[in-house]
């Protein structure tokens, strides 16, 4: 008796995974440029702490309220394609059973096997069928508002919860350099470790996400440089 197992696919992880890495290196960034700008003003360790606690509970509320909406927009899209996709189907059935083997034998089938893949796929769950074949909506795929919401905040609160401990340990002297130092180490494995998660080169993810922190860090620590003042 043949022996059945199921894989798992990068891909099933896309929709948590991408909210928690922005999550993440969102929350990373943000509160270390924040705090980097606050003490290049040359302020004291007190007033760096505020703003980047205050930076912290704003940006990952922020956060789960864009991925909130942001996913929701694409559900209520999901939702409207799928509702008009079954009135198509009880309306015009002929004309959704040809759609569908247009699409088949687009992907390489003959028409003849196309027509009967189509028929038994549309017997069974014709709904599903379309939702999967002609509009790319699948399980997997499927928008999930709460999760990504959640997600985003969590990891933005744990991204920036680094940074804030950089400054609670680091002397207040060095602050900017040790903040932005160790920051862009944070998130050098953040990028390491999203691409481990998703399969992509780990280097190239490093290099990037590194990248944009340090320019985010360095316009806000020049801002607090040339004005003095929290930006």
């Amino acid at each position: 008796m043949p022996r059945t197992h199921r894989e798992e696919h990068r891909t099933e992880r896309i929709g948590w995974l991408r909210a928690a890495v922005l999550g993440a290196n969102d929350g990373i960034v943000s509160t270390a440029s924040l705090v980097v700008g606050v003490a290049a003003a040359s302020t004291g360790r007190t007033e760096v702490l505020i703003a980047g606690v205050a930076g912290l509970v704003a940006g990952a509320m922020s956060m789960a309220a864009g991925e909130y909406v942001s996913v929701s927009s694409q559900e209520d899209t999901e939702k409207a394609d799928l509702a008009r996709e079954r009135d198509e189907l009880a309306t015009q059935p002929q004309a959704e059973l040809d759609e569908l083997t247009g699409i088949y034998v687009q992907r390489g089938l003959d028409e003849g096997l196309a027509r009967q893949v189509a028929e038994q796929l549309t017997a069974k769950d014709a709904l599903g069928a379309h939702a999967r074949d002609e509009l790319g909506i699948s399980e997997v795929m499927t928008a999930r508002p709460v999760q990504a919401a959640l997600a985003s905040a969590a990891t933005f609160a744990v991204g920036a919860a680094l940074p804030m401990l950089v400054v609670l340990l680091a002397p207040v002297e060095t602050l900017v350099y040790t903040v932005s130092l160790t920051s862009l180490v944070f998130l050098a494995g953040l990028g390491m470790l999203a691409a481990r998660a998703g399969g992509a080169p780990m280097v190239k993810a490093a290099l990037r996400v590194t990248f944009w922190g340090a320019l985010a860090m360095l316009l806000t620590a020049l801002i607090g440089k040339l004005f003095g003042t929290v930006v």
